[in-house]
């Protein structure tokens, strides 16, 4: 499916403005009057897990907040980090549960409305596989300012924390990131992922990761590639599983969400052989 960037830009102007050294987008003048002139809403990516591994910009927007909008992957602690007068407000969302989209953007615009400065707090990256843009989208109609603080997206920071280097110069000289919840799409982006020899990253793996390796396998990708899932990324729950693309395509993914899977040669235990001694030293900094 083709996505045409361009007229969706020309559909919903929204202008961009250095604020504080970060990037505010901010609707053009032309309903400048029905604006909020106190509400803001800022959009915090709260990384791949751990509490710790936020950005400063982002701990110091939730120290600011009035209301924290946050999703279930969203370390509690972060959460802790707004003011205890500050209104807390759970809209995770999993398969068959949660909030729907508009009811998010709705509580949102209507607390910004308030005047409120309302923190939209993302796991990972509110771009990355996120609904970041309907969410500015749906401020920026409003009238209402935003503010994006990215964060460390779970593609890059759980392989990085299980010690799999995804362009290890040696193995591989690009990567690809899938999302797990798109196994019906085309064959043709399939065959194009699976022709590619490139390392690929599945977000979203838990409970696709059968169909995604045996997607992979219809359009010739190797069985015997190796094949990691990274669990709980950064956090003392960590864990790292290794198998072979024949074998996930049987047995699936070992964990529960949240898991990041990679497919390719970086993702054999040799190429991340480092890994253990980071794990350890991460729990006995935890405890």
């Amino acid at each position: 499916m083709t996505h045409d960037a361009t007229s969706t830009a020309q559909a919903i102007p929204v202008l961009l403005r250095v604020v504080e050294g970060g990037r505010r987008s901010q609707r053009d003048g032309s309903n400048a009057a029905t604006s909020n002139p106190g509400g803001t809403v800022t959009l915090v990516g709260a990384g791949p897990g751990g509490a710790d591994l936020i950005t400063v910009r982002g701990a110091a927007a939730l120290g600011r907040a009035d209301v924290v909008v946050f999703d279930r992957l969203a370390d509690p602690e972060l959460v802790d980090l707004a003011p205890r007068r500050a209104e807390r407000i759970a809209v995770g969302k999993g398969k068959g549960y949660g909030p729907d989209q508009q009811d998010i953007c709705d509580v949102m615009v209507e607390r910004a409305r308030r005047g409120k400065h309302v923190v939209r707090l993302k796991g990972g990256d509110p771009f990355v596989f996120g609904r970041g843009r309907e969410e500015i989208e749906a401020a920026t109609q409003a009238g209402i300012d935003v503010d994006v603080i990215p964060g460390v997206s779970s593609a890059l920071g759980a392989p990085a924390l299980a010690g799999i280097s995804l362009t290890d110069r040696r193995l591989a000289s690009s990567f690809t990131v899938l999302t797990g919840h798109r196994c019906d799409e085309s064959d043709h982006e399939w065959k194009a992922f699976a022709e590619s020899g490139s390392t690929l990253v599945v977000l979203m793996a838990a409970t696709t990761a059968d169909a995604v390796a045996q997607r992979l396998l219809d359009h010739g990708r190797d069985p015997s590639e190796p094949v990691a899932f990274a669990h709980a990324a950064g956090t003392v729950d960590e864990q790292v599983a290794r198998a072979d693309l024949s074998e996930t395509a049987r047995r699936g993914c070992p964990f529960p969400s949240p898991t990041v899977m990679v497919v390719g040669a970086v993702a054999a235990a040799e190429a991340a052989a480092l890994a253990p001694a980071a794990y350890e030293a991460r729990v006995a900094q935890a405890t």
